[in-house]
């Protein structure tokens, strides 16, 4: 179906289950981090003694990305590049880090970035090159 020039950005069926699989697909792994990885003492304890496992990666790297605030820096930007010119892709994007933020401690921020991907509804779509 051809998107006319009045037609909002709003996503068909299919594509609003895609979104529902990315945004509880991010939730779902950033609780596991939160609270498998980074709130469990006994994994930080082993860790910081220096083991080397793909948890005490994940648990560095995001630590490192929260405690910076880069987490919900990149969702802002992520949903303000989105509300400029809304496509699928882009909005899922900005899904999964902003639903990641909210559950890694920049809550703030990623709220910001929800407001501004429900904001990108109210726009019309992009018409195809």
């Amino acid at each position: 179906m051809e998107p006319t020039p009045n037609r909002l950005f709003l996503p068909s069926a299919r594509e609003t289950n895609i979104l529902l699989i990315v945004g509880f697909g991010a939730l779902g792994y950033a609780l596991y981090v939160r609270y498998m990885g980074i709130e469990q003492s006994a994994i930080g304890l082993a860790c910081n003694a220096g083991l080397d496992t793909f948890m005490c990666l994940q648990r560095k790297v995001w630590a490192a990305l929260f405690d910076r605030a880069i987490i919900g820096w990149a969702a802002v930007i992520i949903a303000a590049i989105n509300l400029l010119r809304p496509t699928l892709v882009v909005f899922a994007l900005g899904l999964a880090v902003a639903c990641i933020g909210v559950v890694l401690y920049n809550v703030m921020l990623s709220a910001l970035a929800i407001g501004l991907l429900l904001l990108s509804f109210a726009r019309r779509a992009p018409e195809p090159d």
